[in-house]
């Protein structure tokens, strides 16, 4: 025996062939005011003229990683910025 549904079911009904059909990413399907006040997903990078950072391989002490990763999310913008301030200082 199915149980009732919930309103959360009802107000999000299952997807049909034709739904799946008529679907597009959410840019293009949606208004446009709408879709530039949505939020960016997480690692989503904004519009840049130019990079402003460089990709580089770096190998750390493990405790140093370990230090900054134990600060919580951001740690990796949190050594950029004990980097740049270390750099300022060399000259």
């Amino acid at each position: 025996m199915r149980k009732q549904a919930t309103k959360t079911e009802r107000d999000n009904p299952e997807w049909s062939e034709e739904d799946f059909r008529r679907a597009g990413p959410a840019l293009e399907v949606l208004p446009k005011g709408l879709a530039a006040v949505l939020p960016r997903r997480r690692g989503q990078r904004g519009p840049q003229r130019e990079p402003v950072k460089q990709l580089v391989s770096l190998r750390l002490d493990r405790e140093v990683v370990a230090r900054f990763r134990a600060t919580g999310e951001g740690w990796q913008t949190r050594v950029n910025e004990v980097l740049k301030e270390a750099a300022r200082g060399l000259g």
